[in-house]
């Protein structure tokens, strides 16, 4: 009985993995190396699967495959973790016996080299599952949930990577420390990486951009423009976005006259933007500059300039945000019509920003590489923010409408055939998990935090606490106000899906699973780029 088990999962496994290919050469896409003039890659930041089945239940009633993305024909799933992760798992393994031998250093690792470094220290899928949850429910809780040091005299915390190393690793294909933004391991002095989107610019004369729901200069958008061996260096960081990689399109949040809640005047106002740059911006003759202002339709004003710059041959810098940097959340209703509300009609939706950034990169015929970011979703996962989360979602949901809308239509060179769209997160987050599929339309109740009635035992550092037969978060079911090192999901749909399907079980065999290392090496691969950072190695 045991043997014909063992055939029939032998079986199915090679079904599935002809079906995969089957898929891909029948999409009427190029998959060829340097088959993609365009990418597009999408990040919905800290989403995870089950993230993804919530907002599936709660917009179509669906938990699988309601989603846009949900239907491309690649899918898959990808490991996220960086050198803090690895080397916090590494000294829980070894720290007795061989830990200076086991942990990551950017000396002696090279990941073109398996002999050099071990995956499994960084993500076990004999530990935490060979596909995300609940495609796959082996994961165990204690391998996540597990405080670690990454070093004796380190301090325990939650093995999951930050936004900025999983930034840089999409960006650059380079596994760097938490906080740092493509920049290497260790912080050397020499330490700079390229990013793809230089890359393709200084290659091809491709045109660049990022788009956000979060400050621009924060960690997700600033690894794929900037360099900085600290993600809080946010005036820095912003200089350099304005005044050295200068892309073709920036949108994102930090507005100094929203940052802070008393305004320009206020102490944060200038948070994310010093003063000298904001005026820089506001003066400037390269790039259509469009802010948020009270009482404006954002959209709108944003959808206005990204035509004056097209039309004008120019750059394109738009700059919102409200208090804290972030554009508001969205406001998903709860009376099972699904309808979604904007949280400000004065910042636009990340559909909005998405259609003005490829208006303004699509004129360019040598091609773009784009990355949008919805960032919201991270933000409300970290406080629990079961409505906020759905409400990102949406965003990130409509946002992939447009792109596809932009794609499909005519009258110019963007087509599938040389456009290849990637839908992926840069790392889980809260550890949140459904005890069942609510209704289309419904949400469970939220209950704040501070209303006396959480458990004593549960996460003060989050905002709400739920009804556990409904929804748990945290590896304790006690709530969580971290990242975490599950699987993410990846979607593809265009050009040059193959070369993302070539890395799958290469550091993790019988499995499907990629590295967010080899997400970039796909996407170099579908450009027909030369990576600057490997041949400055050699």
């Amino acid at each position: 009985m045991l043997e014909i088990l063992r055939k029939r999962k032998s079986i199915i496994s090679l079904v599935v993995t002809v079906q995969l290919i089957l898929s891909l050469a029948g999409c009427g896409t190029t998959d060829t190396i340097g088959g993609a003039k365009n990418v597009i890659l999408v990040v919905a930041d800290g989403m995870q699967l089950e993230h993804e089945r919530a907002a599936g239940n709660y917009l179509y009633g669906a938990p699988e495959g309601a989603l846009q993305h949900q239907k491309y024909n690649y899918k898959g799933a990808a490991s996220t973790w960086d050198v803090t992760t690895y080397n916090r798992y590494a000294f829980a393994a070894y720290s007795s016996n061989g830990f200076s031998s086991r942990r990551y250093s950017d000396a002696t690792v090279n990941l073109e080299n398996l002999a050099t470094f071990d995956p499994t220290l960084g993500y076990n899928p004999a530990k935490g599952g060979k596909l995300p949850y609940r495609q796959d429910t082996t994961g165990q809780t204690g391998y996540f949930g597990a405080k670690i040091k990454d070093s004796s005299t380190g301090t325990a915390k939650y093995p999951a990577t930050d936004s900025a190393s999983a930034g840089t690793a999409l960006a650059t294909g380079f596994k760097t420390d938490d906080g740092n933004i493509a920049w290497r391991s260790g912080d050397p002095a020499n330490g700079r990486l390229a990013r793809i989107a230089e890359m393709y610019r200084n290659q091809k004369k491709a045109s660049i951009g990022v788009v956000s729901t979060v400050p621009f200069s924060h960690a997700t958008p600033a690894a794929f423009v900037s360099h900085n061996t600290n993600r809080n260096n946010y005036q820095a960081i912003a200089q350099e976005i304005i005044t050295v990689s200068r892309p073709e399109v920036v949108i994102g949040g930090g507005n100094p006259n929203f940052n802070d809640p008393a305004g320009i005047t206020g102490p944060a106002a200038y948070q994310y933007v010093d003063a000298a740059d904001y005026a820089v911006l506001k003066g400037s003759t390269e790039y259509t500059f469009v802010e948020r202002k009270a009482g404006v339709d954002g959209g709108t004003a944003l959808s206005g300039a990204a035509d004056a710059a097209a039309a004008g041959n120019k750059k394109l810098f738009g700059l919102f945000g409200g208090a804290g940097g972030s554009f508001e959340y969205h406001k998903p209703s709860n009376d099972g019509t699904s309808q979604v509300t904007r949280g400000s009609i004065e910042n636009p939706t990340l559909a909005d920003a998405a259609k003005a950034a490829l208006k303004v990169l699509g004129k360019n015929r040598n091609g773009f590489f784009l990355m949008v970011e919805q960032g919201d979703i991270d933000w409300s996962n970290h406080a629990n923010d079961y409505a906020s989360m759905i409400g990102g979602i949406w965003d990130l949901n409509e946002a992939i409408k447009s792109i596809e809308a932009y794609v499909d239509q005519s009258g110019d060179d963007v087509t599938w055939d040389n456009t290849m769209l990637i839908v992926t997160s840069d790392h889980g987050n809260s550890y949140m998990r459904l005890a069942k599929d609510l209704a289309k339309g419904s949400l469970p109740k939220q209950n704040p935090i501070n209303d006396g009635g959480a458990p004593t035992d549960y996460d003060r550092t989050v905002s709400y606490y739920y009804d556990p037969t409904e929804v748990t978060y945290g590896f304790a079911g006690k709530g969580v106000n971290s990242h975490s090192n599950e699987l993410v999901t990846l979607y593809g749909k265009g050009a040059g899906l193959s070369q993302l399907a070539a890395y799958q079980g290469l550091w993790y065999p019988g499995t499907t699973i990629i590295d967010n290392t080899h997400i970039f090496k796909g996407m170099m691969g579908a450009l027909g780029l030369t990576d600057d950072n490997r041949i400055k190695a050699n």
